[in-house]
């Protein structure tokens, strides 16, 4: 089972093409500080060859370029994508699938929450007789066809934004549905995750990840008011739908003494302070056994021990 690292940013990416704060200065300044990164995405092989694409970002198609494994091969019209997944429908998790309208044949999978913001306008443009849609179900395990099974799981979220309602006290936080979800992988009797969005830990998510392989987890800011006090926005981690990586209620904390032999931070927006490869936020996500993913970065399940 191979990963590879697409993407490692939230929306918006590093550096973000409006922003101004230190870590985008230091972004378009080309420090050798920080990494420039693009909106979080994984793709996922058995065998190499043939690739699923959890989360299609408006960035896929450069995220595709710098990524030879998924290059056309061996035919005028070809690519190793077969499939693309995505765990909830906010722009940079369905807006990848316009760069895929160039008549190639793919499955889609996605709830059918998820599923309904991408049959109508503008995704009209993904051919009916190529693109096959697979509506997916929440706990029932599906056969991807590429050598390994995809459960879908509740992970507690928000609706889109661009769904939200206009008053903000009808927005509910945290909800538990069909909007955000959790991906576990299964292959050769071993488990992985992929949770770029998850607003606060439960006792069933912990039981869940309980002896993972390898987890790829919300690392969206470091703290839960950090936006707020970069003076970036006004909301919150929790307000956006997001655990902070660090706090009593942070994902450091809520996910330690759990036995996962990889775990890895990803969907890290711009003002998170560990994103700083000299930053005490990066020592201190890497002293609780932590990783922060970077684009281009790949895990081989031959390499985890």
């Amino acid at each position: 089972m191979r990963f590879l690292v697409l993407g490692s940013a939230a929306g918006g990416g590093l550096p973000q093409w409006n922003c101004l704060c230190e870590n985008c200065r230091l972004a378009y300044a080309n420090s050798p500080r920080i990494q420039r990164r693009s909106q979080a995405s994984l793709a996922v092989s058995a065998d190499g060859e043939n690739w699923m694409v959890l989360s299609a970002t408006p960035d896929l198609r450069q995220q595709i370029l710098d990524n030879p494994a998924l290059h056309p091969k061996a035919a005028p019209r070809h690519s190793p994508i077969k499939a693309v997944f995505a765990p909830n429908g906010d722009i940079d998790n369905i807006a990848g699938l316009l760069v895929m309208r160039e008549m190639q044949p793919f499955t889609f999978f996605a709830t059918e929450a998820v599923m309904a913001h991408t049959r109508g306008g503008v995704f009209g443009v993904l051919n009916a007789d190529l693109v096959a849609r697979r509506t997916v179900k929440l706990e029932q395990s599906i056969d991807t066809g590429l050598g390994f099974s995809i459960t879908p799981f509740v992970t507690p979220g928000k609706a889109p934004l661009y769904t939200e309602a206009a008053d903000e006290a009808d927005i509910e936080l945290g909800a538990e549905g069909e909007n955000t979800v959790g991906l576990e992988m299964a292959w050769g009797g071993k488990r992985f995750y992929y949770m770029p969005s998850c607003a606060r830990m439960t006792d069933a998510l912990r039981k869940r990840l309980d002896g993972a392989d390898v987890v790829f987890f919300d690392g969206t800011t470091f703290e839960d008011d950090e936006m707020i006090r970069l003076g970036l926005s006004r909301k919150t981690a929790w307000r956006m739908g997001h655990m902070a990586m660090n706090g009593d209620k942070g994902s450091i904390r809520a996910l330690s003494g759990l036995a996962i032999r990889r775990r890895v931070f990803i969907h890290i927006n711009n003002s998170n302070p560990a994103l700083l490869c000299d930053s005490p936020e990066r020592a201190r996500v890497e002293a609780s056994g932590w990783e922060i993913s970077f684009d281009g970065m790949a895990i081989d399940m031959a390499e985890v021990s």
